[in-house]
């Protein structure tokens, strides 16, 4: 395998482990802006070592793996080694020592781990434009420069949006959890339309070579599945779900053999996921 390979290989295992890693650490840390950055730090270690190591068996839980590594040496690094901060370093260093399957104990959990990352992400204190930049960046994985595209914003605006956004995370000592009651109804639309900008990113990539990138979509549809089970009783929650299924339904049919875009009158309709469309049919009906 050359040195392109082996890169092109880590940034696919990127894309789907970041987003576990980010929400297993924020978890562990209370400190979602903190997890984001040590993720930022395993990659840069996998980059660094995978090239002449080889990938590993288990690419997940050795980039979690490197990860806790990171916040116990910032942690030990902390001038606060007392109370809160010692037991966290010593929890940390226990889990480090029996790392348990990666793959099989964060599936368990992921869709609410997920859950709980972006409604911190789309908390009220944030504005508006940035909530969508600062799960674009942490869920899914974008660059500056790709959220910048998306919005249609000049990336340094976007890059000073993100900081700002994380500072204030930091600084506000918000509990990271999901929001129940009133205060979930509050802040639900913001959520909704975050899952749909990620979906949207998916279904008509704006970065890369990939005209499409369904990673994405699913991971819009797990979230939103999950949120029309906290909040059943929303309709724009069901709303939002059934547009996702039906436009999902379509995505084999929607590129041709060398990845080129297929009009929806000329798509093979004998290709489209029936199963989600009845799901979308479900969702639309609890909609009303």
């Amino acid at each position: 395998m050359t040195v392109a390979d082996i890169q092109s290989t880590i940034l696919a295992v990127w894309r789907i482990e970041q987003p576990r890693l980010i929400t297993r650490l924020s978890r562990m840390l209370r400190d979602v802006p903190l997890a984001e950055d040590l993720t930022q730090e395993a990659l840069v270690a996998a980059l660094e070592h995978w090239p002449a190591d080889g990938v590993p068996e288990k690419p997940g839980a050795w980039l979690m793996a490197t990860a806790k590594r990171r916040a116990l040496d910032h942690i030990r690094r902390s001038s606060m080694l007392t109370g809160k901060h010692g037991m966290l370093a010593h929890d940390l260093a226990r889990e480090q020592e029996s790392m348990p399957d990666f793959d099989s104990a964060l599936d368990d959990d992921i869709g609410d781990e997920l859950l709980r990352l972006i409604f911190t992400a789309c908390h009220p204190l944030l504005s508006r434009e940035a909530r969508a930049a600062l799960a674009l960046r942490m869920i899914c994985g974008l660059t500056t420069e790709e959220i910048a595209r998306a919005f249609l914003q000049a990336e340094a605006t976007i890059a000073q949006r993100i900081v700002r956004a994380k500072r204030t995370l930091s600084e506000s000592g918000l509990t990271y959890e999901t929001p129940r009651g009133a205060a979930l109804s509050e802040r639900l639309a913001s959520v909704l339309e975050v899952t749909y900008l990620i979906f949207n990113e998916g279904y008509t990539a704006a970065r890369g070579d990939e005209w499409l990138r369904p990673q994405l979509c699913d991971e819009a549809l797990r979230i939103g599945r999950v949120l029309t089970s906290i909040a059943p009783s929303e309709p724009e929650a069901h709303g939002l779900l059934a547009l996702m299924e039906f436009n999902a339904s379509r995505m084999a049919a929607r590129t041709d053999a060398g990845g080129e875009p297929i009009l929806l009158m000329d798509q093979n309709r004998a290709l489209w996921d029936r199963l989600q469309i009845r799901r979308g049919q479900l969702a639309l009906a609890r909609a009303r």
